[in-house]
């Protein structure tokens, strides 16, 4: 296969800078005509920052919430309770970088969960052993759902929904609705509730895994591939890109990353629920579409989904310390959902006039 980068993100604006003189409406007033672009990019780019940094200071400053919002204690709790869901949307992450959206990832996660506290605390298999068996399920669910998305056809929406379900409902069959919460081992435990330097373990954990598919989104010949068949996968399989393995492969880590996310939950909450996982899905799509109206607009990334689980995050934890009524959190996360499906299209649509127009100045 060759490994020709597809996408021409790179080259093109050099190209443009070297044969591309300015256009007769840049001439006289470049300054204040790129000055004024550039603070527009800006703010276009990191808007969804600035207001998780001004909520932030909004709830540190408020009567009701403002000792206990700006407690360490309040940051380490954010810290820990969001490492499971950043997982969750990471993992939620690669098959929508190559156009599909992927439900299951919330059930792979509580079945991995179960997986890794059945082998361990119920079979007597040693942790690393359950471990493994754990995150090879989840792969083995992300290549089952591949296999029918890109070489079957199967539309992605009905194929993880439908496993979704499958393992929602074999999880209740197993457990009967019982939790599984003795026998679980305790060094697994303590990754969810013990501190490196002050700092949770299990966000370190978290942030090594976001790290992890930063670098394969962003700094490997996968990533570049994966991002061009999301863009316009007709087109990259003329350039000779394998599409539907490259969407294999997608949905093949997708259930990895949600496998660690399951283990992570299990070693949080130090019991594997009964829970579908229906429950981690919509934080999770939640954050990465939001994550795609910052940073890099139109398309999901890493630091985007970051931000957008910080903004989930510090607006739910404000409105508890203020007194919120319960059903609050839900209908917010509701609103945040709307709100970042209309702004992604948004993006989506002024990025493409933008690409046209550096594929001309090219």
């Amino acid at each position: 296969m060759t490994t020709t980068d597809p996408t021409p993100r790179t080259e093109a604006p050099a190209r443009a800078s070297q044969t591309s003189p300015p256009g007769p409406s840049e001439v006289g007033r470049p300054g204040t005509r790129t000055g004024l672009a550039g603070l527009s990019g800006l703010g276009e780019r990191y808007g969804l920052l600035l207001l998780v940094a001004g909520m932030a200071v909004v709830f540190s400053v408020l009567p009701e919430s403002g000792e206990a919002f700006r407690s360490v204690g309040n940051a380490r709790a954010i810290a820990a309770n969001q490492g499971v869901g950043l997982v969750v949307a990471l993992a939620l992450l690669l098959p929508l970088a190559a156009g599909h959206f992927d439900f299951s990832v919330g059930a792979v996660a509580a079945s991995s969960s179960l997986v890794t506290a059945a082998l361990s605390a119920q079979h007597g298999l040693p942790l690393v052993v359950a471990v493994l068996v754990a995150v090879a399920f989840g792969a083995a669910v992300g290549a089952a759902l591949g296999w029918l998305v890109a070489y079957l056809e199967v539309n992605p929406f009905i194929s993880t929904l439908g496993a979704a379900t499958l393992l929602g409902g074999a999880i209740f069959a197993y457990t009967g609705g019982l939790q599984i919460t003795s026998g679980i081992p305790p060094q697994l435990t303590a990754v969810g509730s013990s501190q490196v330097l002050g700092v949770p373990v299990i966000a370190v954990v978290a942030a090594a895994v976001a790290v992890a598919v930063w670098l394969l989104t962003a700094r490997t010949a996968f990533g570049r591939r994966l991002y061009a068949v999301g863009s316009n996968a007709r087109a990259t399989q003329l350039l000779g890109v394998d599409v539907r393995r490259t969407q294999l492969l997608a949905f093949v880590g997708s259930g990895t990353v949600a496998a660690v996310g399951g283990v992570l939950l299990l070693a949080r909450q130090g019991a594997a629920t009964s829970d579908s996982g229906m429950s981690m899905l919509f934080p999770a799509l939640t954050a990465v579409l939001l994550g795609t109206i910052v940073v890099d607009l139109g398309r999901p990334s890493v630091p985007g989904t970051v931000i957008g689980i910080l903004f989930v995050a510090v607006i739910v934890s404000g409105l508890a310390l203020v007194g919120a009524p319960a059903w609050v959190s839900p209908v917010f996360n509701g609103a945040a959902l709307l709100l970042a499906v209309g702004f992604a299209r948004l993006a989506r649509a002024r990025r493409g006039p933008r690409r046209v127009r550096r594929a001309r100045r090219a």
